[in-house]
């Protein structure tokens, strides 16, 4: 089922709006949507860092889009975002946010498969964002520490060639 999903919301007050881009970057990564995703994001200048047990820096967009919405977007996931802080300063166009996260992750088609192959990943997030020229929030950095992991960890893998 396709569903479509706005890149911004009417009358949300500002610590809603900060929280906002959060929670498009993971709709967006659930649902495959480059739109989506892309509205999370202040411009190809950004960065996402993962640590785990490899300590990985995506730097630009482009690289965030390809490991992540890329290899994320075509699977059965749900990403949950739990226990948000916003850190602003009312007028301020920068903020950051703490959140923490449970993900779950399946091969495309099989999520409801009692019996699949599951990955999932719980962890915290640190955001920080800007407002952009039309008022919108966008992540400038992102990081993800991933506290706890439990099942399958292939399925996170590139496809092979």
């Amino acid at each position: 089922m396709s569903q479509s999903f706005p890149q911004t919301l009417p009358s949300l007050s500002q610590r809603e709006a900060i929280a906002d881009a959060l929670y498009r970057a993971a709709i967006a990564s659930d649902h495959h949507d480059a739109a989506l995703f892309n509205s999370a994001w202040a411009g190809e200048d950004v960065s996402m860092e993962i640590h785990d047990d490899n300590k990985r820096v995506l730097q630009g967009l482009s690289l965030i889009r390809t490991n992540v919405l890329n290899r994320v977007g075509p699977m059965d996931t749900t990403h949950n975002i739990s226990m948000v802080r916003v850190n602003y300063q009312h007028g301020a166009d920068t903020a950051s946010l703490t959140a923490t996260s449970t993900a779950q992750h399946a091969s495309a088609g099989t999520g409801r498969d009692p019996n699949g192959t599951k990955y999932t990943v719980g962890g915290e997030y640190s955001v920080d964002l800007i407002k952009d020229e039309a008022g919108v929030w966008k992540i400038k950095k992102l990081v993800l520490n991933v506290i706890w992991t439990s099942g399958d960890a292939s399925l996170m893998r590139p496809p092979q060639k």
